[in-house]
Formats: structure tokens, sequence, C-alpha cells
């Protein structure tokens, strides 16, 4: 859980500077980047967490 709120902020803190600085639209791609994969991070994190025991 540590590691997916860093990604997160670091993902937060590159799109507010690319967005804020002007001629810094790499940092804003690289923060949607870092976004995509933190949530990609989430999704099989979840998936490999999944119980797979029946219903009673």
């Amino acid at each position: 859980m540590v590691l997916f709120l860093t990604l997160l902020v670091a993902g937060i803190a590159l799109i507010a500077i690319g967005a804020g600085v002007d001629g810094m639209l790499y940092l804003t791609s690289a923060g949607v980047l870092v976004l995509i994969a933190d949530l990609l991070y989430l999704a099989a994190r979840s998936v490999w967490r999944s119980p797979r025991r029946p219903a009673r």
C-alpha cells in the first residue's frame, strides 16, 4: 500500500508541476504514465489477493 500511495503522490506532483510550468508537457505526460502504472499495479494486486473460495 505504501508503494501505491507513493506512486499516486508522485504522479499528481508531476502533473501539477507539468501543468503549472510553461513548456513542461513531458512532465505532465510522465505523471499520467505514472498514474496509469499505479492503477495497473492496484488492479494486479487486487486480482492476486482475491480469495478463490467457493460460497457456502
